[in-house]
């Protein structure tokens, strides 16, 4: 199975849960889905997630100045995105266990 497509229907609510503890910029959280076991997200895709997120209105931005480079654009979670978060995370459950019951029955 491509997990590439999984990850397009995914990839929301990924970021979101990424927010969930700690702001991040587009690296960091990078980094972190991919420490998480989403090895093959790509970074064009995770960039375009943010921006898209960013202007539905579920993240806030902020800009944190760098000695060693350029100035970081942090993502933080809002009261949008907890409750985008909240509402696709049990979208996700369902999903999940309606496919391990189908799963089951055949394996």
């Amino acid at each position: 199975m491509d997990t590439t497509q999984l990850l397009k229907g995914v990839l929301d609510l990924a970021v979101l849960a990424v927010l969930r503890e700690e702001d991040g910029y587009g690296y960091d959280i990078l980094r972190r889905l991919r420490s998480a076991g989403l090895e093959e997200v790509g970074d064009a895709s995770v960039y375009g997630t943010l921006r898209r997120l960013f202007q539905a209105g579920m993240l806030t931005t902020y800009v944190v100045p760098s000695e060693a480079g350029p100035h970081r654009k942090y993502y933080a979670l809002n009261a949008a995105g907890r409750t985008q978060l909240s509402a696709s995370s049990k979208v996700w459950r369902g999903f999940a266990q309606t496919m391990d019951q189908l799963i089951g029955e055949t394996a």
